[in-house]
């Protein structure tokens, strides 16, 4: 029996909901993209060769194996890689038409470290995985994956409570592992019980670390080989999915033959956790080692105190940070419950109930969750009261992000994990109202004990204020970027989290689509050749905001971009160069510097605004497809520029300029 748990950082951007260009991830756009093309839509069609070396067949590999995907992974996933998506579903339906038990399992809805968790944000994090479980799946789920496997006496209790009926753990999470590889029963101190299931930790290990990804015969013979403690009923094995494709290249390869392999043995039936379940109850009682986690040796230490655990042991690092963080995100979100349940108390008969059956659409389409926030409120309620009622919901959403376990994997501080954390806690300060701007403030402060090994960072603190608190307000950035694409992109103009209604010519109403807020706003754009002006007014703006084309959100800027490198390429280019370049004879770097080179050469005889223009912009059409200006077009002008007098080099200082002269 082997187990993936999928899962990978959240990436979006907390006022967008859309994930913006990650450089680290190139030469995909982003870390989702990449992963899901190495690993994702790899295991949902593994390729088993035949003997010839060229592809037999393809296998869904989750159709084979017990597995959980990471909620946010999977909301990204609906919309970003729909047919992986649904693949993911329908191995878990073609796995319960044959064993009667799904091979998904669910997991807290977002990775957080479950025995560090206060006790009501524990079980909102179970209650949030399993309605959304039941949303993709159709079903209950069977078993959780609980973060990091960690886990402690109040963790089972709370899953036990949810009506889980097991978990998995690693070996040395349980004093004595039941034998022959069975599950145990784990008695919760309430009377209640929950199995847990031991997974081998050298075969494990050996997966996920090598040699036996890369050998798929030495795989299949550590798995139906003795232990040396006897017969094994049970061999269950459990990994980071990302092992199969991302980790290792053609790891699913190695994967599907193993399954394939196993599969075809006498006396070996290949199945997943609740299926054994059902057919083999533990026989013996476990003992929890609490609290622990199969990444960390000291427990859950590494999510809140500089415990050695880190990913490059060689290097003099520090954590230190670790714990300032926690106490500094621990602080804020306590501070946030305070507002909900305040405010909340007016919206809903109990906020804390209304909270949990948010989980229900908290992964859904917009439509969805206004929908189920209009039943969650007071009968009766709406207008702005209706507003707020989704605002402090999202606000709390914002507060469990924060806990996001990756904050503090991780050696620095400084990583993008952590400054994700930050972020979302930016958001979720924005949506607590008036009193945000003092808990943004206290905050930073509580931050500034948590310092970066790389001493230019600085603290926590600076990294809140550069990287997490917006220095264009996100509405008047969104609010842009919707206006400008609809003015000369229109199949840009939405984005996942807000809709542009204009009023009249230049006025506009910015509408949250989850939430149902709007908010006022006006644009005056203005736009040559490749440069686009957006000047953003509002209410509750203290001044106008301009905001150039770099300014604006990715999707609406390249769009934007696209549009007016177009007109640039039929304004410029001669019908030649426009007949090469859309019958892909030549690429557009190549037309451009001849474009270019031929616009500077015409200078010699036509020195007109009309002349100069073609120049400049030719030579910003380069600058935003990341070009060098041709060696051609430099040479052109230099010697050009040795022949003009001083008052027409005077004149033509834009063009030496753009063309990378002093």
């Amino acid at each position: 029996m082997l187990h993936g748990h999928f899962y990978q950082p959240p990436r979006e951007d907390p006022w967008l909901e859309e994930v913006e260009a990650e450089s680290s991830a190139a030469p995909s756009h982003d870390w989702n993209e990449r992963i899901e093309q190495e690993c994702y839509r790899a295991v949902v069609a593994a390729r088993i060769p035949g003997s010839d070396g060229r592809i037999s067949r393809l296998m869904n590999t989750l159709e084979w194996m017990s597995f959980n995907f990471g909620p946010t992974l999977l909301e990204w996933m609906e919309h970003r890689a729909p047919d992986t998506y649904q693949a993911v579903l329908e191995a878990d339906r073609v796995s319960a038409g044959r064993t009667g038990h799904g091979n998904a399992i669910a997991m807290p809805y977002h990775h957080a470290i479950l025995p560090l968790s206060h006790p009501r944000d524990r079980q909102t994090e179970i209650r949030w995985g399993i309605q959304d479980f039941r949303r993709r799946f159709g079903r209950a789920p069977e078993g959780m994956w609980l973060p990091e496997t960690a886990a402690d006496h109040d963790t089972l209790e709370s899953l036990a409570a949810e009506n889980i009926r097991f978990t998995v753990l690693g070996p040395h999470q349980v004093r004595t592992p039941p034998r022959g590889g069975l599950p145990g029963w784990y008695r919760t101190r309430s009377g209640g019980r929950i199995a847990v299931f031991v997974y081998d930790g050298g075969l494990s290990h050996d997966v996920a670390f090598g040699p036996l990804v890369r050998d798929a015969e030495a795989w299949v013979g550590r798995l139906l080989s003795s232990d040396g403690s006897g017969p094994r009923e049970l061999v269950s094995l459990a990994t980071d999915g990302e092992t199969f494709g991302h980790h290792h290249k053609f790891g699913e390869m190695a994967l599907a033959r193993v399954l394939d392999r196993v599969h075809g043995e006498p006396d070996v039936r290949v199945e997943n956790f609740a299926a054994f379940l059902a057919r083999h109850p533990p026989e013996e009682e476990i003992t929890l080692v609490s609290p622990s986690s199969w990444s960390c040796q000291h427990g859950v230490e590494r999510w809140r105190a500089d415990c050695g655990c880190r990913m490059a042991p060689d290097l003099p690092t520090q954590q230190r940070w670790r714990a300032p963080l926690r106490d500094a995100v621990t602080w804020l979100a306590q501070q946030l419950h305070e507002i909900f349940e305040r405010e909340g108390a007016a919206c809903f008969a109990d906020p804390w109930v209304a909270r949990d059956a948010y989980g229900a659409v908290v992964g859904a389409r917009p439509a969805a969750v206004r929908e189920s926030v209009a039943a969650l409120v007071r009968p009766g309620l709406g207008g702005e009261a209706l507003v707020r009622a989704g605002q402090l919901l999202e606000m709390e959403r914002g507060a469990l992000r924060t806990f996001t376990s990756c904050a503090w994997f991780f050696d620095d501080i400084g990583g993008i994990e952590t400054i994700q954390v930050l972020r979302y806690a930016a958001r979720a300060i924005e949506l607590a109202g008036p009193a945000g701007a003092a808990l943004g403030d206290q905050f930073a402060r509580r931050l500034e004990q948590a310092y970066s090994n790389d001493r230019a960072l600085g603290s926590g603190a600076d990294l809140y204020r550069r990287f997490a608190r917006p220095a264009i307000p996100p509405q008047a950035r969104i609010t842009a970027g919707l206006a400008a694409a609809a003015r000369y992109a229109p199949g840009a103009a939405s984005t996942p989290a807000w809709r542009l209604e204009e009023r009249s010519p230049g006025s506009f109403e910015l509408v949250h689509e989850r939430t149902g807020a709007r908010r006022p706003f006006t644009v005056t754009l203005a736009h040559a050749g490749l440069r686009l002006t957006a000047a953003v007014s509002g209410a509750d703006l203290h001044e106008p905001e301009r905001l150039r084309l770099l300014d604006l959100p990715e999707h609406q800027r390249e769009a934007v971009s696209v549009v007016f490198r177009a007109e640039l390429v039929e304004r410029w280019f001669t019908p030649a160069e426009r007949t090469r370049l859309t019958t892909g004879q030549h690429p557009l770097r190549e037309e451009l510097r001849h474009a270019l080179g031929r616009a500077v050469a015409d200078l010699r005889e036509n020195r007109s605004l009309h002349a100069i223009r073609q120049v400049l912009e030719l030579a910003e059409l380069c600058e935003s497809i990341g070009m060098y200006i041709p060696f051609d077009a430099q040479t052109a002008w230099y010697r050009l520029s040795l022949q003009l007098p001083a008052e027409e080099i005077a004149r033509l200082r834009p063009v030496a300029h753009a063309l990378g002269f002093a």
